[in-house]
């Protein structure tokens, strides 16, 4: 059974930084991609970067790359989300996924989701 575990949301202050983690267990994803989402109060959940496993290649949505930085670990099978100069519309609950996506932001093609971790950034 897949699970993935994410941690490291928190409250921060508008301009801060924090870093995310996802663990992933239960089986091998050599040809998989995780990504992050997340979904703030009252909004549809949106994408927010990407990794394959296979050849460690990122994807991010319009905007983030920059201020966000994907990596992998593939022995460790983690993924991290490094979040720099926060702002208060990024606060969400952000969710680790993992899939066989044929696009990096199309959400309904991941097949495992984690259980979310709140960033919460203060203005």
């Amino acid at each position: 059974q897949v699970s993935l575990v994410e941690s490291g949301g928190g409250l921060v202050q508008a301009g801060g930084s924090l870093s995310l983690s996802c663990v992933a267990s239960g089986r091998t994803f050599s040809n998989y991609t995780m990504g992050w989402f997340r979904q703030a109060p009252g909004k549809e959940r949106e994408f927010v970067a990407a990794i394959s496993f296979s050849d460690a290649v990122s994807y991010y949505a319009d905007g983030q790359e920059g201020r966000f930085i994907i990596s992998l670990n593939t022995p460790k099978k983690t993924q991290y989300l490094q979040m720099n100069r926060l702002k208060p519309e990024d606060t969400a609950v952000y969710y680790c996924a993992i899939g066989d996506p044929s696009y990096a932001n199309e959400a309904k093609a991941y097949a495992y989701w984690g259980q979310g971790t709140q960033v919460t950034v203060s203005s």
